[in-house]
C-alpha cells in the first residue's frame, strides 16, 4: 500500500525546515529529500513551496545561510540554524505536541461521552 501525500496545515512546513536544519547545515534539496524519507513519502514538499519557506525563514533571521559546494560539486546555499530559529523550533514543537495530544484525546473519545 502506498501512503497518501499529505496537504500540511498552514505554518507546519516552516516547523518541519527549522528541525531538518537544526540536525546539521543543509541545502533545500536535501531538506526536502530528508522530510519525504523520515515521512515515508508522505510529506512531499514541492520546490514551488520550499523555497519561499527558507527564505521567509532567512528574512526573519531563524535561519542563516553560505554557499558552498555539494558533494556533486555544484554550488548550493546551505542553511543553518541560529540562536532565534532554535528558540522559535524549540517554542512552536513544544505547542506542536500539546495539540497533539489534545487532538489525541479528542479523537479517543468514546461515542457515549468523554
Amino acid at each position: 500500500m502506498t501512503p497518501s501525500k499529505s496537504d500540511l496545515p498552514q505554518g507546519t512546513l516552516d516547523l518541519l525546515i527549522l528541525k531538518v536544519v537544526a540536525l546539521g547545515p543543509v541545502h533545500g534539496y536535501a531538506i526536502a529529500q530528508r522530510l519525504q524519507q523520515v515521512s515515508r513519502d508522505v510529506v512531499q514538499v514541492p520546490q514551488g513551496s520550499l523555497y519561499p519557506a527558507l527564505h521567509r525563514l532567512e528574512n526573519r533571521g531563524l535561519l542563516a545561510a553560505d554557499w558552498k559546494e555539494t558533494g556533486t560539486g555544484r554550488e548550493a546555499k546551505f542553511y543553518r540554524l541560529t540562536r532565534k530559529g532554535r528558540a522559535q523550533l524549540e517554542s512552536e514543537a513544544a505547542s506542536w505536541e500539546r495539540l497533539a495530544q489534545a487532538v489525541g484525546l479528542i479523537l479517543k473519545m468514546s461515542e457515549g461521552g468523554a
